[in-house]
């Protein structure tokens, strides 16, 4: 399997992105995908997750402001990012929701002030 995030750049503190996260090699299937996050100096953390059926969860630091979504046709899971503040950045992976596959690159974001 393997998980290649895009969709990462640069923008203005309250600016928005959108990541996309392509699985080759593998189908999501049933897994819950999620996003994931490290700043610069800090763990890896969990952004959100949506399950096969549609649930979600989001970190309470994203709560409000960052929407996942998935394509299963594609094997694609997204992560629409709005209100973006300096504490988002960090490079951002997506995996499943018990982190069983290989991390691909991920993609940065950088959030200026």
């Amino acid at each position: 399997v393997q998980l290649q995030a895009s969709g990462g750049g640069l923008v203005q503190a309250g600016g928005s992105l959108r990541l996309s996260c392509a699985a080759s090699g593998s189908i999501f299937g049933l897994n819950a995908m999620g996003w994931y996050r490290q700043a610069p100096g800090k763990q890896r953390e969990l952004v959100a997750t949506m399950t096969f059926g549609g649930s979600t969860y989001y970190a309470d630091s994203v709560k409000g402001r960052f929407t996942i979504s998935r394509d299963n046709a594609k094997n694609t899971v997204y992560l629409q990012m709005n209100s973006l503040n300096t504490e988002d950045t960090a490079v951002y992976y997506c995996n499943t929701d018990t982190m069983g596959w290989p991390w691909g690159q991920g993609t940065l974001v950088t959030v200026s002030s």
